[in-house]
Formats: C-alpha cells, structure tokens, sequence
C-alpha cells in the first residue's frame, strides 16, 4: 500500500515539445523580394549602371545602324544584326552585355548577406515571421527580378530602335530568338548573381566579397582560355603529330573551355542570333554531308543547338544558389 502510494505521488513524465518550424518556409518571402527590388531600383550605384548599359546599347545600336540600313532587301533577319554587328569603335551589342551583365549582377549582391550582418540587422529580420528559407530565396529572386527588368527595357529600347530606325517591324522568328537570347542572358547574369551571394555570404565584409567576385570574373574573362589551353596539352598532347591527336586536343581544349559561364553565353547567343551557324566545334567534311550551304537553320534546330548552353546556364546558376544556402542554413546568427 505504501509503495503504491508513493508512486502515485511522483509527478507525471513531462514530454518533450515537439521540435521543427510551424508553418511555411516561404512565408514572408514575397515581402522580402518587394523590399529589396526596391532597395535595388533606388540605390545610387544600380542606376549608375543602368545608365552606363543604357548609354552603351544605344551607341552599339545606333553606330550599326547605318550599315544595317544597306541590307534591309537582302537579309530576311535584319533585327538580329542589331545585336551582333560590330562598326568601329564599338564592338557588337552582345560583346557589350557578356562585359556588362556580370557586374550588374556582382554589384546586386555582393552585399546581400553580409550588408545585414554589417547593419546588425540580420537577427532582427529573422526574429519576425520570416525564416532563412525565405530570406535568401527573396534576396536572389529580388536581385534576378531586378535584372530582369533592366535586360528587358534594354531589349525593347533596341528594338524600338531597330522600328524606328528601319521603318518595318520585325518577323515573327526574329522576335522568338531575340526572345531566346534574352533568356539566356538573364541566367548569364543569374550566375554572377549567385556567386556574388556565396561571397557574400562566406566574407563578412561587403569589400572582400566584392573583390572575391570581381576576381573570379577577370579570371574567365581574361585568363581561363590561357588556362584552358595549358589544361588541353596536358592532357591531351601531340605526340606525333597526327591529325587525330591534333582533333583530340581541340575537342578536350573546347570541352574545358566550356567550363567556363563566358563561353557558354557567347555560344548560346551565336547560335540563337546567327541563323547560319550550324556547329560550335570543329565541322568534318562527313558532317557537311547533304547540308545545303549558306541556308540558314529554322528556329527549332537553333534552340537544339544552343540548348546544352543554355541548360548549361541554368544549372550552373541552381548550383551556385545551392551552395549560397547550405553555407547560410550553418551560419551562426547572434543577436
């Protein structure tokens, strides 16, 4: 009896509260991007760039249209020649935004995480409703909304330009693949926008994340095809001079080249704006068999051509947000 008693008399086990995140991941997410797309519109240093991309797609446009003018009855896809036509001293539109796009994008977000950390702010935005999920998913979707918007005002400056300028308007397929190279400059820039957020968030200071991604842009810009040509005879030398250790060497230097988010964009837009291109690499005579020559490609068979560049884009800008968010899902948040 008395045990009984005295086992009556212990106090219920308390359990354990039930532990993980009440309600959606994404709440809050789209407060977040209308906030920082109009931090992005707003600041100084976005339309300072604006205003220089503005300034330079109207000299590029404006300096080729002059010749453009001269082949209206000849060639059936003059719109596109806005893009790609180089008149000195200006190099062509496209070889413009593969200089350009990057450090827009860089400049969005090279400052996204840290800035908070710098402002002390970052505890106080999470202790409202909105989780990490949300935060940096808004802050990326913020930054490529942004450019978005700018590439997409550029796009149709130029091609009011190009109405205005010629006097007819562009066909059905120049607006699909002008369309197309639109898209694929959007993930272009989407690349350096995740980068820009993986330094941001692995440096705290706004500076060093900026000088991170700056470097790892000149380094493709400028060095990767040295690089790409020392990696090709490594690994693939000329030993007796045969036209197949030759074609081995080219085809390994092209496949490393590619590596690079330069060089998929430049060939993702040739293919798309240049009808005529029928191949990126190296044609052998037993691939020319029954083309016929000169005749440019249909829209399909330019998408499929440039389509592993493209997927190329978009996965290399899914990656690099991936590992933007592990690296901040184990950051360590104080107050």
């Amino acid at each position: 009896m008395a045990q009984s008693l005295e086992l009556s008399s212990q106090p219920a086990p308390v359990e354990a509260p039930a532990r993980g995140r009440k309600g959606s991941p994404w709440t809050g997410l789209w407060a977040v991007v209308s906030k920082e797309m109009a931090d992005n519109l707003s600041s100084v240093r976005m339309q300072i760039l604006e205003v220089l991309i503005l300034l330079t797609a109207v000299g590029a446009v404006y300096a080729v249209m002059q010749n453009v003018r001269q082949t209206v009855s000849q060639d059936p896809f003059i719109f596109l020649r806005l893009f790609t036509t180089a008149r000195d001293p200006f190099p062509a539109f496209v070889g413009f935004l593969s200089f350009l796009v990057p450090l827009i994008a860089i400049a969005i977000s090279f400052d996204a995480i840290n800035g908070e950390f710098s402002r002390r702010t970052m505890s106080r935005v999470l202790a409202q409703p909105i989780y990490r999920d949300a935060l940096l998913l808004g802050k990326f979707l913020a930054g490529l909304f942004t450019l978005s918007l700018v590439l997409t005002a550029i796009w149709l400056l130029i091609m009011g330009m190009g109405i205005l300028g010629l006097g007819l308007p562009p066909n059905g397929e120049e607006v699909a693949r002008s369309l197309i190279f639109l898209v694929a400059t959007i993930f272009y820039g989407g690349i350096w926008l995740a980068l820009g957020m993986v330094f941001s968030t692995v440096f705290r200071q706004p500076a060093t994340a900026a000088l991170a991604g700056l470097s790892v842009w000149l380094f493709f810009t400028i060095f990767w095809s040295m690089v790409t040509s020392l990696l090709a005879r490594t690994l693939s030398p000329v030993t007796y001079g045969l036209p197949e250790e030759i074609l081995r060497q080219l085809q390994t230097e092209q496949a490393i080249s590619r590596l690079s988010p330069n060089t998929l964009y430049v060939e993702a837009t040739l293919g798309i704006l240049n009808p005529a291109v029928r191949s990126f690499g190296i044609l052998l005579p037993s691939q020319l068999e029954g083309a016929v020559m000169g005749a440019p490609l249909p829209l399909a068979q330019s998408v499929l051509l440039m389509w592993p560049q493209l997927t190329g884009l978009i996965a290399a800008t899914i990656l690099l947000f991936a590992l933007a968010y592990v690296l901040f899902q184990r950051q360590e948040i104080r107050a």
